[in-house]
This record gives C-alpha cells, sequence and structure tokens, in this order.
C-alpha cells in the first residue's frame, strides 16, 4: 500500500502547507518515506503531488516519489505494484531508457514517456498515479481496470484534487464534506 495525492489549478499556486496535510493523513498507508513536488504554472497556477511510501520493490532512496525522469520534466506518484514490470523495463531499456532505481514506479515513468496515456494498456496489477509532464502541460491519471488501488477525485471551478483517500481529499478548505 501506499499513498497518493496532489492538485492542480489553472487559477492559484497549490500550497506546500496543503500537500503537506494531504500526505500526511494518508501516512497510514505508507510509513516509511514520503515526498511532495510543487511546481507554478506561469502566472495562471500550479501543480502539487504528495506521496507516502511503503517500501517492497527496491528499498533503497532511489525509490523516492514524487519520481521523475532524467531531465526533471516528467513526474509521478503511484500507488500499486506492477507485476510485469521486469520484463517491460527490460524492452525499455533496449530502446535507450537509463533507470536510476529497481522499481516499478520508474518503469511506469519511462513507459509513459514512449507511449504516452497508452501506456496503460501495458500495464498488469492493481495501481493509481499520476503523471506530470511539465513539457505538455498536462497531468495524467489513471487507475487500474479493476479499481483495487483506490483514486478519489474532485473537479471544480478549473481545480482537479485528487488522493487514495476521500479524508485526504477534505483537507483542501474548498472540498465540502457534504454530499
Amino acid at each position: 500500500m501506499c499513498g497518493i495525492c496532489g492538485k492542480i489549478s489553472l487559477n492559484s499556486a497549490v500550497s506546500e502547507n496543503l500537500i503537506h496535510k494531504m500526505r500526511e493523513v494518508l501516512k497510514h498507508r505508507g510509513p516509511d518515506d514520503y515526498g511532495s513536488r510543487l511546481e507554478a504554472l506561469g502566472s495562471r497556477g500550479g501543480i502539487g503531488l504528495g506521496h507516502r511510501r511503503l517500501s517492497i520493490i527496491d528499498l533503497s532512496p532511489a525509490g523516492h516519489q514524487p519520481m521523475s525522469n532524467e531531465d526533471g520534466s516528467v513526474w509521478i506518484v503511484l500507488n500499486g505494484e506492477i507485476y510485469n514490470f521486469l520484463g517491460l523495463k527490460s524492452a525499455l531499456e533496449k530502446k535507450g531508457h537509463i533507470f536510476k532505481s529497481r522499481t516499478d514506479t520508474e518503469t511506469v515513468l519511462h513507459l509513459y514517456e514512449e507511449k504516452g496515456a497508452d501506456c496503460v494498456n501495458d500495464l498488469r496489477g492493481p495501481f493509481a498515479f499520476a503523471i506530470w509532464d511539465s513539457r505538455k502541460e498536462r497531468l495524467f491519471i489513471a487507475r487500474d481496470r479493476i479499481g483495487k488501488k483506490p483514486l478519489y477525485y474532485i473537479y471544480k471551478n478549473q481545480t482537479l484534487i485528487f488522493a487514495s483517500e476521500i479524508k485526504a481529499l477534505l483537507q483542501d478548505s474548498e472540498v465540502s464534506s457534504e454530499v
């Protein structure tokens, strides 16, 4: 288990404090490590990603999330396990992708670079992830077909907030607990 969370707004910056609160309410999902990434979107808004890690594959610091590609233009937070990541990783290495960890997370990141949103078609196992592609200014969020790994979200006023649990969404004062 791990926990992911984030917010992207086209209207305002994303608060580091908010991402911290969202991430910390997910602490029970990942007690081993945590991280966040914030980025301004020009004068329009911002994006923030948060992660709580339960270390299972590659226990080293190389598995820290959010994780980026080599040039820092694409970032990922992932909850889950990709069963076929070793085969995918081998094929990606043959295409010239360079890995700095032994994680399934990094494999998803490079697979996204190779195939874009179609990367989900190659993934086997339970997962929920968010990928921020700063080159395209696109946030791509996906979860496994069965929905074993939870992913909740709210879209309102050109703002998307997502998390592994609803209580993380409720850390944002703009989110009402009313149904």
